[in-house]
């Protein structure tokens, strides 16, 4: 089940007995539980009606003895576990046992007070698994999978109006350039965009641009962007400026190295017909950060990327054995990239 059917279904108040969420995306995840919690009990139940365990240190047993325990003092409760082993295919410890049939027999026959979720931090499930089947048999099954760029740009502008806001396309843009793709940034950094503006107030490119830091792996994505721009003149003026926060030479070029490889793999598998949200998928990228990546790679060509990581490769060999001035070497690097453009 997609997560918006789970959430339709939680605004009609169809709860089911227990959910087993997984995916990368944990401010989604994070944002069904609290929706549940809201669902499930006042405000002031939540210190006994919330119950939290996690398979790495609570065997199976335990979990569904509490799952069987009536509530105490309040009408629900909901018990919340973070798992990697019972429903993924992570390596389970030796200090704890676990019985899966325990966990199925509960699940065959729940308790109508509880509410027991299982919150598995992984993309996929471990498909052989008999309780995987089992839950998938019951959609009881929700995955959390990250935003397309053009979702997660829909889901920035309809915070705001949220809010009471406006929020420019542009500003969006500029956002998600500056934060990245983690929702829970974007979303901090909306709040904090929206209380500036003021109530019926527009959110602008200008204001993001001013109240927005860039945090160091946009920057470098930023960087690359320059340079494939052949603006060399910016690229340096971003250099500087992560020199001046104290960023380390040796870090740049090694998310230098990232993002070129990431570009050189785009291009190939452009080439092979895949569609930006199945390279994100192969690169184990977010759907929004393929697409720039994409966008980047149209300014350089294949002979282009390589020749740039072979000598990031030579870069940084000659950085950690002391061959050349580190921060000097980056800014060569920078000057020559930018004068010979992408081939």
């Amino acid at each position: 089940m997609e997560y918006r059917k789970a959430l339709r279904e939680l605004r009609e108040g169809r709860i089911k007995p227990y959910y087993v969420c997984y995916g990368t995306e944990s401010y989604l995840i994070d944002d069904f539980i609290e929706r549940l919690i809201a669902a499930l009990m006042e405000p002031e139940h939540r210190e006994m009606g919330l119950v939290r365990f996690s398979t790495s240190e609570n065997p199976l047993d335990e979990i569904v003895d509490e799952a069987e325990t009536p509530p105490f003092l309040v009408p629900s409760k909901l018990v919340v576990v973070r798992d990697s082993v019972v429903f993924a295919s992570g390596r389970d410890s030796a200090k704890v046992e676990h019985r899966p049939e325990r966990l199925q027999g509960y699940m065959s026959g729940p308790l109508d007070s509880t509410v027991l979720l299982f919150v598995v931090p992984h993309e996929k499930l471990d498909e052989r698994k008999k309780l995987v089947k089992y839950a998938k048999d019951k959609d009881a099954v929700v995955s959390f999978a990250p935003m397309a760029a053009e979702e997660l740009s829909q889901w920035a502008i309809r915070r705001a109006e949220g809010q009471k806001r406006r929020m420019e396309q542009g500003a969006v843009d500029e956002l998600l350039r500056r934060v990245g793709s983690e929702m829970g940034a974007i979303a901090a950094e909306i709040d904090k965009l929206c209380l500036h503006a003021g109530e019926g107030g527009t959110v602008t490119a200008e204001a993001v641009a001013t109240l927005v830091s860039a945090s160091t792996e946009q920057s470098v994505f930023k960087l690359t962007e320059e340079i494939a721009a052949l603006r060399t003149d910016r690229a340096l003026a971003l250099y500087y400026d992560l020199l001046k926060q104290r960023e380390e030479p040796i870090k740049l070029t090694a998310l230098l190295v990232r993002q070129f490889r990431n570009m050189l793999l785009v291009k190939e598998l452009r080439k092979q017909g895949f569609t930006p949200q199945q390279m994100a998928g192969q690169l184990g990228l977010h759907p929004y950060a393929a697409k720039i990546t994409a966008e980047q790679a149209r300014g350089f060509s294949l002979e282009r990327l390589a020749a740039v990581l072979e000598r990031l490769a030579e870069l940084d060999y000659e950085m950690k054995t002391g061959r050349v001035e580190k921060t000097l070497g980056l800014e060569l690097f920078l000057l020559r990239t930018g004068s010979e453009g992408g081939g």
